[in-house]
């Protein structure tokens, strides 16, 4: 049997013409594309002349050679150019458009980076070893790009939510560091679930996460842009979020999050307590039924209410609040016990911040905290069986997770 053997040598010209041959094919193909996008626009137009009988749309010949930062590599290419005569008219390619230096999924990839960890300095070195080039990429581009991310953080705190109908929402204050200051900020963040299913970023403020004050301006404004009462809030129960809730939107139900009521119990019961408490604890927010559960908060007070009274009081007077998703359709139940989609999301907040030793003032912290979640928007999944959403909207009752009647329209309908 015949054996290669390749040296490193050998095998660094080997993943060296490889990634030639790619990047070359990817050329190629560019222009390939371009040259068939010139063709069809000149063909599109070949009846229109003038007066002397000549067409007024006609091939160009090239534009100068640019390079283009893709993530097959640096491809220089020459696109061909079209002369149109037509007053007001003019060509312009969909496939790369006039001074494009870059992929759109290189330019989404300079955001992601930078708000992973990689600093505005190391953009050019780092990359331009993968990309073949530095075009697009200087520190200069990622500041030009913070200041687009101001930008649309102030129009995304201005905008309209009158067109949307949010059912649920999540809230929760997040801290993180801000290098130039000695107080930690803390994000105010809402996200809603619109009638849809889909979730969507609500708020990203400034504020204090105790302060009735600071979430009552959160949710006043939100009200203020046309956003309607949700079914239910979750959130921790130390936020100053609830009061201000009772304010602003007083027919919200309320929702504790039982993975901070968890927390807050475990911190007053010894280590060697928590596996058990845990699983007592798991009895109650997984149990079949609102009964079942009111049972299992019993089981827990009967076996930790005499040595340990003050975590069976963190359990015990938030009891009801606690309970309340039982009122909501079973398959939402895992989205409504928890702020987990706010804690998820915020992870890489806090990687960035412990990576950069903060962000450099509270402005630039809450822009890069609303970029983070509202790049991460994208991968947000629906809730499970989204069309039940609408149905809570519509009023429809539901008993430890089943529907139990319909909606006004549906009995006027059978009727």
């Amino acid at each position: 049997m015949l054996k290669i053997v390749i040296d490193d040598a050998e095998r660094d010209d080997l993943a060296t013409s490889l990634d030639e041959l790619v990047a070359e094919g990817a050329r190629r193909m560019l222009v390939a594309g371009l040259e068939t996008e010139v063709a069809d626009y000149i063909a599109r137009h070949e009846a229109l002349i003038d007066e002397t009988g000549h067409r007024l749309v006609v091939r160009n010949g090239r534009a100068e050679e640019r390079s283009l930062v893709t993530g097959a590599g640096a491809l220089k290419v020459r696109a061909p150019r079209v002369n149109d005569r037509r007053e007001g008219r003019r060509f312009s390619s969909y496939i790369l458009p006039r001074y494009a230096r870059r992929s759109p999924k290189v330019g989404d990839v300079l955001p992601i980076l930078y708000l992973r960890g990689l600093s505005t300095g190391d953009f050019a070195p780092a990359l331009t070893e993968f990309f073949g080039t530095d075009t697009g990429l200087s520190a200069s581009s990622i500041g030009r790009l913070l200041e687009t991310w101001g930008a649309e953080y102030s129009a995304f705190e201005n905008r309209d939510l009158s067109g949307s109908d949010f059912v649920y929402v999540w809230a929760d204050g997040v801290h993180f560091r801000i290098r130039l200051e000695e107080d930690r900020l803390c994000c105010l963040v809402v996200i809603g679930v619109k009638a849809d299913g889909t979730k969507e970023l609500l708020a990203c403020s400034d504020g204090y996460r105790e302060s009735t004050e600071s979430w009552a301006d959160v949710l006043r404004d939100l009200k203020k842009r046309g956003m309607t009462a949700p079914k239910v809030a979750v959130g921790d129960g130390a936020l100053g979020f609830w009061a201000a809730l009772g304010d602003v939107f007083p027919d919200t139900r309320e929702q504790r999050c039982w993975v901070h009521k968890t927390a807050n119990i475990l911190a007053v019961l010894p280590k060697r307590l928590h596996r058990s408490a845990k699983a007592a604890i798991h009895e109650i927010y997984e149990a079949e039924t609102r009964s079942d559960a009111n049972d299992a908060v019993d089981e827990f007070v009967r076996q930790f209410g005499d040595k340990y009274p003050k975590a069976v009081d963190k359990l015990v007077k938030d009891r009801d609040v606690l309970l309340t998703f039982y009122d909501f359709p079973a398959a939402h139940w895992m989205h409504l016990r928890t702020t987990n989609p706010i804690e998820s999301a915020f992870a890489t907040v806090r990687a960035r911040t412990r990576v950069t030793k903060g962000a450099g003032s509270r402005r630039r912290g809450l822009v890069m905290a609303y970029k983070l979640l509202d790049t991460a928007q994208d991968r947000w999944r629906k809730v499970n069986s989204p069309e039940l959403v609408s149905q809570v909207r519509a009023g429809i009752k539901f008993k430890d997770g089943i529907r139990l009647e319909r909606s006004i329209d549906e009995s006027r309908d059978a009727a």
